[in-house]
Parts: C-alpha cells; structure tokens; sequence
C-alpha cells in the first residue's frame, strides 16, 4: 500500500460529504430552511477529518517531502494546493458564521451560507481532482518504497492525535451518518497497513 493510497480513500469519502452539501443546498434553497443539524455536522467534518486530518496529512508530510525532493512551492503544485485548503478553510467559516447568525433568526443569512456552500463544492472537487490525477501520480514516480512507508508512520501517528480527541472512526461514523440521511453513496476509508523504515529521493512536478 503507498500513502498515497490513504490520501485517495479519504478523498471518497470527502466527495460523499460533498454530495451531502450539495442536496441540502438544493433542498435548502428551494425551501429558504437551514437545517443547522446537518449543517454543523457537515462543517464539523470539513474542519475534523478534512481539514485537521487529511490535509494536515498532506501539509505536514507528504509536501515537505516533495518540496525536500526539489518540488517548488513558489508557483509550483504544493503552492497550489497550499492556497486552495486556505480558501477551502475561508468558506467553511463563513458557512459556520451563516449558520449561527441563522440559528439566532437572521433569514436573510441563508444566502451566504449557500453561496459559500456553492463555491465549496467545486473547489473541493477540482482540487481532489487535481490530486488524484496530478499530484499523487509525481508522488508515486519520485517516492522510493522506504519514502512511502515513512508517510505511512507518519499519517498514522497524525490518526492517532486525533483518536485521542474523539475515537479514529468518529468522523467517517459522521460521513456514514450524513450519507443515510441525504440518500448518498457511503464511502469507506482503506486501512493503513503496517509499515516499517524510510528514506530519500528526487521530485517532479505537476500544473494548476
């Protein structure tokens, strides 16, 4: 199993959420309802597992060792996908302000929490999009075996930071839970397998 393997089975299951986002924005836009329920569930998970979970994954690991390799930031693909979890972590907190200034009886706040909600969405999409198809792929070109299983260790000990906080299956539970409800796809999350030792070796590139 590579790290990047990981990386593309969580990405699943953010689409699932995603898919959630999408039908209650329809649903609330048609309705001019807010369920704040669903909402701060799908925004707890967007900050929990995507956020703090996956993309620390890749922000802490798997792009300093492309970076280390000879992969630039400035105008390169980690630059890239830097500043799109930045803008991804921008319209998650503006979901989450619409939701209480709606929860406190501010109608009129629906229409932001669905305009960020609709630019959410594709740039999530793209992204993992981006991802799979680009930035993985160098990856596993450059990556020796010994460099894989070292991001393996390393996505595992960031796995087990957040069990200590509130279980490792609390949030893919959270996605199986939102997916019931909205009639979506349940995705699961591949295991990691065990790893042992790691090392270095040479990069490559990969566009907007």
């Amino acid at each position: 199993m590579k790290a990047t393997d990981i990386l593309e089975s969580e990405h699943r299951v953010i689409e699932q959420v995603l898919e959630c986002l999408e039908k209650m924005a329809d649903s609330s836009e048609e309705s001019k309802r807010l369920d704040c329920d669903a909402a701060r569930d799908m925004i707890d998970f967007f900050r929990g597992f995507a956020d703090r979970s996956h993309h620390a994954k890749e922000e802490q690991h798997l792009f300093v060792l492309l970076e280390a390799l000879g992969m630039p930031r400035d105008g390169g693909p980690t630059g890239v996908m830097l500043a799109e979890h930045e803008m991804g972590r921008s319209l998650v907190g503006k979901m989450e302000t619409a939701v209480v200034a709606f929860e406190h009886g501010n109608a009129a706040v629906l229409k932001d929490f669905l305009t960020a909600a609709r630019a959410y969405i594709p740039l999530l999409r793209e992204h993992i999009e981006k991802e799979d198809h680009c930035l993985f792929a160098m990856a596993n070109e450059n990556l020796s075996s010994e460099q894989q299983e070292k991001l393996l260790r390393a996505f595992r000990a960031e796995e087990l930071a957040i069990s200590k906080d509130v279980g490792l299956d609390f949030y893919t539970q959270k996605a199986r839970a939102l997916a019931e409800r909205f009639q979506v796809k349940s995705q699961q999350v591949e295991a990691e397998a065990p790893v042992s030792c790691g090392h270095h070796e040479s990069g490559g590139c990969c566009g907007h």
